[in-house]
């Protein structure tokens, strides 16, 4: 089960190091499996020649596919692979030890869930930002970067090293509260779940883990896109045609958009980032606990 605490001396059943390679397993698995919706979705919501205006899933994806082939919809995955591993190494066994720390052994402490969801936030976009940055500059159409490495130095020599973290104040606003609700949706679908299948009350299932992790994710995704929108700004600033913001505040990204594409812009690529989120969160989640099991079965028989 998930959330059960254990006496043993590591934390439920698993070391520190086994915690960081389940979650670096499951990020990266997300991330590779689900990052040509991740394309379509930074391409919608990059305001200026980028995209087509006010594209849709199916525009965006058809220009996409015309100017670069399927080949355009996996530009800056290798930024996200360098990046997703060790940012989810950090996320899961940050979440783990403040998950050990602030429940005082209590597995129903919701808020001690979201809490420590929270501090993983925190800690894992420390080092996921930069890499997400060029990730998002590679998969914009007629990107002028030639690959990852060519993206970190350009950026660093004409940009500055600060160009990498623009967007992590927004990042970190945005996912704070993302994580908030996605694990006390996670938790409530659990419930509800267990409750419509008492067999799993003492066994969750893979089926349990999925669903709820799904539920959560589409949850989260939609609540806080308009922020995803404005991070999406941030990193591909002054890109082939994207506005560059002199202060990078997030109130003044809003006022851009706002002022270029409505209210309504703030929503832009809702549909790919929930269409992202929904499988990635169960992905996410089911191979997390099918890695955890089975160094727990590697300790249990060690």
């Amino acid at each position: 089960e998930y959330h059960r605490e254990t006496t043993a001396v590591e934390h439920d059943g698993l070391r520190f190091w086994q915690f960081m390679i389940s979650g670096s397993v499951a990020g990266m698995v997300e991330h590779m499996s689900m990052f040509p919706i991740d394309t379509v979705k930074t391409q919608m919501q990059a305001l200026g020649s980028c995209p087509i205006k006010s594209a849709g899933v199916g525009q965006a994806l058809q220009s996409i596919l015309k100017t670069d082939g399927l080949r355009g919809l996996y530009r800056g995955i290798g930024a996200m692979g360098l990046g997703a591993g060790p940012a989810h190494a950090v996320y899961f066994s940050v979440y783990e030890l403040c998950k050990k720390s602030f429940s005082g052994g209590d597995p129903g402490n919701h808020v001690a869930h979201a809490a420590s969801g929270v501090c993983a936030t925190v800690a894992s976009d420390t080092v996921l930002t930069p890499m997400d940055m060029v990730k998002q500059r590679l998969q914009l159409g007629n990107s002028p970067y030639k690959g990852v490495w060519d993206c970190v130095r350009r950026v660093a020599r004409d940009e500055g090293m600060g160009a990498f973290y623009a967007s992590y104040r927004t990042t970190v606003l945005m996912n704070a509260p993302f994580t908030a609700v996605h694990f006390a949706t996670y938790e409530a679908a659990k419930r509800g779940l267990t409750e419509v299948s008492p067999d799993a009350v003492s066994d969750e299932t893979l089926a349990v883990h999925a669903t709820a992790g799904a539920a959560a994710g589409a949850l989260a995704a939609v609540l806080t896109t308009p922020l995803d929108v404005v991070k999406t700004q941030l990193q591909c600033q002054g890109v082939c045609g994207c506005d560059r913001f002199v202060s990078g505040s997030i109130g003044d990204v809003v006022r851009t958009i706002v002022r270029k594409d409505g209210y309504g812009g703030l929503m832009r690529g809702w549909m790919p980032r929930t269409l992202f989120h929904t499988p990635a969160a169960a992905i996410c989640w089911s191979t997390y606990e099918a890695a955890k099991n089975f160094f727990r079965q590697i300790n249990d028989t060690s």
